[in-house]
């Protein structure tokens, strides 16, 4: 196990009200970076974040991938498709095979696998071939800044955390946001 954790988002579910705007905010984040769009209003289609929300109870909590230093889905891919690049944990979706090995070990269910179009120029014409790919959340670091989930919270119950920023007080910060987290600080 690395000495250092990565960062990764964390919710307040208090704060959290079940809006959606964090998935709103990384579909459209990963649907402009691949072309397909650049405004909400252009995504006709199925709304396809790399992170979403479970509720139940009257409570809600994302599922979004925790960049684990010694990633599951990393260590199972038999194609090294997801790396770690920068402190988080990447999928390579050219690379993917489709295979589904990263989802079923993924101890938190972030990772998922969604049809991608591949499209090439072939004799009379293009040729489109339908890919299955692992996705999931990769912080936004492609693009820098923080992600597009915690920028667009109206309740600000997202943040990103980085375990790194004290690493001799990381279990007391822990505990003292768990604390806060249920209220109890």
């Amino acid at each position: 196990m690395k000495p250092d954790l990565n960062s990764f988002v964390i919710v307040d579910p208090d704060k959290c009200i079940g809006c959606r705007a964090c998935e709103i905010a990384c579909a459209a984040k990963h649907r402009e970076k691949n072309n397909q769009g650049r405004t909400i209003g252009t995504m006709n289609g199925v709304v396809t974040p790399r992170r979403f929300l479970v509720q139940n109870k009257g409570t809600v909590m994302p599922i979004q991938c925790r960049h684990c230093e010694d990633a599951p889905c990393a260590n199972s891919c038999p194609v090294g498709a997801i790396v770690e690049k920068n402190g988080s944990i990447i999928v390579n979706g050219k690379k993917c095979i489709g295979c589904n090995t990263c989802a079923l070990v993924c101890p938190v269910g972030a990772v998922n696998l969604l049809p991608r179009i591949e499209s090439k120029i072939v004799t009379g014409g293009i040729g489109v071939k339908i890919k299955v790919a692992a996705y999931k959340c990769d912080l936004c670091k492609e693009e820098g800044g923080e992600p597009a989930c915690v920028r667009e919270c109206p309740e600000d119950a997202l943040r990103v955390v980085d375990p790194r920023e004290s690493k001799k007080d990381r279990s007391v910060k822990a505990a003292l946001e768990l604390l806060e987290v249920n209220g109890d600080v």
